[in-house]
């Protein structure tokens, strides 16, 4: 308790400090690692009540700012009385941002003015940090652990109670209008301290709302972090509760952490049945004397009526609070490790302390795609975007090195060359202050065991893992590099890149393609585009192959087809995972496959056949870049290095981040070339010389002897790279670079008699 007694009325928030804060947090925010996006749709405008789970103490300076942020309306919170105990600095702050103390006698009746005043209230129910993230035990009933006690508790209904006091202050406040009481409605504008009665009117005419939320930190790291470093340098040692808060909740604020805030859906305090009991609720309340009758007769009944009322708002306040805490946990930002975690619990809890690695991965990737298609959960947006999760069933990818490199380190699973093993330590009991870092898979699982459709879609992903078709695989990861060129059209589609993206004229469908002919020869023909188009440049020829019986896979090359921007943030070796994914879906399907490449494709078609031959029976590459006819080419490298040293010197660009292109195919292709992609094209003929050597596979090389933009004696220098016993070398007269979309010289009747050999061949064998 403090020292002296909280005076009846609090602080006004001082709107200028709250302001000035707001502006310090958006300072710390730019600095912090901490990525913070919040998932709202009408909820901020509408919710008067705004409650949040409680991990980290870092998570408690943010909802009102970000509140404010979005709505202008300033927020009040509550904090342990104990901040309050002494006239210090901090105290001083708080009192004048909208903090209350929780022990307040008059907190309710506070809170309620606040709310009528279009104050935004933030609430935490579970009422302390929640570290094990453990809020529901065996039978599904929300309890948390209780630092104070050491027992497990029920969340707080103060919420539930504080809405119930406001929504019965508004049903008075109404009976009051109806009945054109005045003076009582004088009386209650002066009891709020509102400024008029149309204030006190337009407040009461409001539905009072609830809206649970959910803050969930991803990834959780126990690492240690220079937070720790300087603080132990500066005292003799830490106790366990602060090293911990240290390691974990400084790894949260400086390692690139995302931090997700979603709002659920709004719930009112009383049900439609509480309609029956106005009448209850305005005979006994209409004679109140104070705001704080509404909160104190509950405990303290006048009259029958009152305790009948009572009663029903007592039995009402604990039906809310478990809408809200199931509410606020269903709003879980579900994650890989929430996913990985809950594997490895339900495989040890069922006494299998190991799994061959495949297994468990491709079971974490089934359940990824079956989750993608179900509307019920929120998934993070790794788990959405295939650059973060395609690599998944190979066992890469920086998320999921993190995830195992951490439960490695702490002893929770070990690994050798094909299974993983799963340690008892999984299984022990751990301090409340120490569990965050001696078992985080335990407390990622804690976290996702509210949402019951995490668990069971994960046993379904490990049933059906060791039965998968392989076709099935191959449609999810052609699914993928679909999502994959929407995801760059939705990251850039912005202002900030309007002025490349607003040159730019082309219009054909940039999607990947998968054609299945109708009689199926078993051969797949696999097409890769040149750079800056997009798979529409090959599309005509891959419908022209199917109609032949040909499975034809038309990949879409990182980069390509969504902005130019997109593509100067891609490497060579991008372009290459690009090819060797549409490889792999088309291999589900065909056991041997022939490749044609067009330009830059061409060269991407060679490093594939040199990596998988017997499987690529054969290879025809269509205007191979490797001598250019615009000689101002060779200064790409110089201008390259220019742009990087000038973007290290300087927050500007580079001098010159693109030139212009004057394609043949407006409509597929970029108007606009990043410089530092035609670098990494100089880069991959550079490596030309390691891989073509090793190709073995049939080789058909076709050139234009008038191509404007590649010289044809790059042919001769491929011929001369090559040493397959197999290759050709066939010039097309033609003036145009793109001979292979526009079939000039019959370039698809060349390449279907070199196929036709190199099956022949291949069956021959």
């Amino acid at each position: 308790m403090p020292t002296e007694a909280y005076p009846d009325n609090w602080y006004d928030i001082e709107k200028a400090l709250y302001n000035r804060s707001v502006r310090v947090f958006n300072t710390v925010k730019k600095v912090l690692s901490v990525k913070m996006k919040l998932h709202a749709e009408t909820q901020l405008q509408q919710g008067d009540i705004f409650l949040f789970n409680h991990f980290s103490r870092f998570e408690t300076f943010i909802p009102q700012f970000l509140i404010y942020e979005q709505t202008g309306a300033y927020g009040c919170a509550i904090a342990s009385g104990e901040f309050f105990e002494q006239d210090s600095v901090l105290a001083r702050y708080l009192k004048h941002v909208g903090v209350f103390p929780h022990d307040h006698d008059r907190l309710f009746s506070l809170l309620t003015a606040q709310i009528l005043r279009g104050r935004k209230i933030i609430i935490f129910p579970e009422g302390s940090m929640i570290k094990d993230h453990r809020v529901m035990d065996e039978k599904g009933n929300y309890n948390i652990y209780s630092r104070t006690t050491g027992q497990r508790r029920k969340p707080h209904t103060g919420a539930a109670v504080l809405a119930q006091g406001v929504e019965a202050i508004k049903i008075i406040i109404r009976r009051a209008y109806h009945q054109k009481d005045h003076a009582r409605l004088v009386w209650w504008k002066e009891q709020l301290q509102l400024d008029s009665l149309d204030q006190l009117l337009a407040s009461a005419l409001k539905n009072t709302s609830i809206i649970p939320a959910n803050i969930t930190f991803y990834p959780i790291r126990t690492s240690e972090n220079l937070m720790v470093k300087a603080v132990d340098f500066f005292t003799d040692s830490l106790s366990l509760r602060q090293t911990e808060e240290l390691l974990i909740e400084g790894n949260i604020m400086l390692k690139n952490t995302d931090m997700d805030i979603r709002m659920g859906k709004p719930l009112e305090p009383f049900d439609r049945k509480f309609l029956a009991n106005h009448s209850l609720l305005e005979e006994a309340m209409a004679n109140a004397q104070s705001l704080d009758e509404i909160f104190t007769f509950q405990a303290h009944p006048k009259d029958p009526q009152q305790k009948r009322l009572g009663d029903y708002f007592k039995k009402a306040a604990n039906a809310t609070r478990d809408q809200y805490m199931e509410e606020i946990y269903l709003n879980v930002t579900i994650n890989l490790s929430h996913l990985a975690s809950t594997l490895i619990m339900h495989l040890i809890k069922h006494r299998e302390v190991q799994i061959e690695r495949q297994r468990f991965l491709t079971t974490l990737y089934i359940a990824v795609k079956l989750l993608q298609n179900n509307g019920n959960i929120n998934l993070h947006r790794s788990l959405l975007n295939p650059i973060d999760y395609s690599e998944l069933i190979s066992g890469s990818g920086t998320r999921f090195e993190h995830f195992i490199d951490e439960a490695k380190n702490t002893d929770l699973i070990s690994e050798d060359d094909s299974q993983y093993h799963l340690l008892p330590k999984l299984l022990e009991d751990h301090d409340f202050d120490s569990i965050r870092l001696e078992n985080m898979i335990a407390v990622y699982d804690n976290e996702a065991k509210p949402i019951s459709l995490v668990r069971d879609t994960l046993i379904k992903a490990l049933v059906e893992c060791d039965d998968i078709d392989q076709q099935e695989l191959a449609a999810w990861h052609f699914e993928d590099e679909c999502r994959d060129l929407s995801w760059e059209h939705h990251a850039y589609n912005k202002p900030a890149y309007d002025d490349i993206n607003e040159q730019e004229t082309a219009t054909a469908d940039a999607n990947p393609f998968f054609l299945d002919p109708h009689d199926d020869n078993g051969i797949g023909i696999l097409l890769v585009h040149g750079l800056l188009a997009s798979p529409a440049e090959l599309r005509d020829y891959g419908d022209y192959l199917a109609k032949q019986g040909y499975t034809v896979m038309g990949v879409r090359l990182k980069g390509h087809g969504s902005s130019p921007y997109a593509l100067q943030n891609q490497t060579w070796e991008d372009w290459y995972q690009s090819a060797l994914r549409g490889y792999r879906i088309l291999k589900a399907h065909c056991n041997r496959i022939f490749i044609t490449g067009f330009s830059t494709g061409g060269g991407l078609a060679l490093k594939l056949a040199a990596e998988h031959f017997p499987e690529i029976i054969g290879v025809s590459v269509v205007a191979l870049p490797i001598k250019f006819i615009n000689p101002a080419f060779m200064l790409v490298p110089l201008l390259h290095g220019t742009n990087k040293l000038v973007d290290w010197l300087s927050s500007f660009e580079g001098v010159k981040s693109f030139i212009e292109n004057p394609t043949e195919h407006p409509t597929v292709n970029y108007r606009n070339v990043p410089v530092k992609s035609l670098y990494e094209l100089r880069q991959l003929i550079a490596e030309m010389d390691n891989f073509v050597p090793l190709c073995a596979a049939p080789v058909l090389v076709l050139q234009g002897d008038n191509d404007p933009v590649v010289a044809p004696k790059s042919a001769d220098e491929i011929m001369n790279k090559l040493r397959c016993p197999n290759k050709q070398l066939k010039i097309i007269n033609s003036n145009r670079h793109g001979i292979l979309m526009e079939n000039i010289g019959g370039t698809w009747e060349s390449i279907d008699a070199f196929m036709a050999q190199c099956v022949s061949e291949t069956n021959a064998k």
